[in-house]
C-alpha cells in the first residue's frame, strides 16, 4: 500500500488542511501482508476520526493499512478536527467541507473512483455520527455506511453536555442557539425522512455494552427499527477504547466483502 499524508488549501474552510490517503499498490513479495491492486479508479472508504483525534489516528491507533491492503481498498482519512462534521456557527463549514469539497480534491489528486457502487463512509465515535449523517443526508454517495460507537443522538448529546466541558465547548462553538432537533444535523429525524426510489446505503452499527454512548446506539437501534430501515447492528462486552475498534474496522471490511461489495 501507498500511505501519502497531503496537505492542501480548502476553499470551503479558507485555510490549509488535511488527509491522510491509503492507495492500493501490488508489491511482491512482502512479509506478512497481502496487498492487491485492481488497476483503475479504486473503490474508496472514507475514514473518520473521532472528538479527541485528528486524521492520523486511525493509522496510529489500528491495523486499518494492513486491512484495506487485502481487499485492493483505497482509503480517505481527512482531519475534522472537534467539529462533528456540522457547519459551526463559530468556525469553518465542516460539513460543507466533508460532504462536498473533501470527495472532489481526493478524487482530483488520486485515482479514487467516483461510483455510488465504490463508496463507503464509517467513523469512530464522533466520526461515526459523521459517517451516518453523510450517508444518510446524501444517499447517492455511498453504497454502505458504518458507525463504531458512534454519538448518533446528537439532540440529547446537545442538551446534556457538561458547560465548559471540552465537548461543552465544542457544542457551543458549532450549534450556538440552533436547535439540533429535528434538523438536518439529527440523525433519528434523518431516518424518518429517506427517500424512495434509489437504495439507500448499507448501515452496519456496533457499540461496546459499556460504552458511555451505548443508550445512544441503542435509540439508534431502535428507530432503524421504528422506520423499517435495515440495519447490521453488533454488540460486545466493550468500551470506547481502541482496541475494539481495531476489530470493528476489520470486521466491517469482512462484512463488506462477504456482501460481495469489495
Amino acid at each position: 500500500m501507498a500511505l501519502i499524508d497531503c496537505k492542501f488549501f480548502s476553499e470551503t474552510l479558507g485555510t490549509f488542511t488535511s488527509m491522510t490517503v491509503i492507495l492500493p499498490q501490488k508489491t511482491s513479495p512482502q512479509i506478512g501482508v497481502t496487498n492487491v491492486s485492481k488497476g483503475g479508479r479504486h473503490k474508496t472508504l472514507y475514514l473518520l476520526h473521532g472528538f479527541s483525534d485528528n486524521h492520523m489516528a486511525w493509522l496510529r491507533y489500528t491495523s486499518v493499512e494492513r486491512y484495506a491492503a487485502e481487499f485492493g481498498l483505497a482509503i480517505v482519512m481527512p482531519n475534522g478536527y472537534t467539529s462533528f462534521y456540522s457547519n459551526m456557527e463559530h468556525g469553518g463549514d465542516y460539513w460543507t467541507f466533508l460532504s462536498e469539497e473533501l470527495p472532489a480534491v481526493a478524487r482530483s489528486l488520486f485515482p479514487l473512483s467516483c461510483e455510488k457502487e465504490d463508496n463507503f463512509v464509517a467513523g469512530v465515535s464522533m466520526g461515526g455520527y459523521g459517517a451516518f449523517k453523510w450517508a444518510l443526508r446524501k444517499p447517492g454517495m455511498f453504497t454502505s455506511a458504518g458507525s463504531f460507537s458512534g454519538e448518533l443522538d446528537m439532540a440529547v448529546r446537545t442538551r446534556d453536555y457538561e458547560a465548559g466541558s471540552p465537548v461543552g465547548r465544542a457544542v457551543q462553538a458549532i450549534y450556538g442557539n440552533r436547535t439540533v432537533a429535528g434538523s438536518d444535523d439529527d440523525l433519528l429525524a434523518l431516518l424518518g425522512r429517506q427517500p424512495t426510489g434509489i437504495n439507500l446505503p448499507l448501515l452496519y452499527q456496533y457499540c461496546g455494552t459499556g460504552d458511555f454512548l451505548y443508550a445512544h446506539n441503542i435509540t439508534f437501534r431502535n428507530a432503524c427499527q421504528n422506520h423499517g430501515r435495515e440495519l447490521h447492528y453488533i454488540e460486545e462486552s466493550g468500551d470506547h477504547t481502541w482496541p475494539y475498534w481495531d476489530r470493528a474496522v476489520e470486521n466491517y471490511l469482512k462484512w463488506l466483502a462477504g456482501k460481495s461489495l469489495l
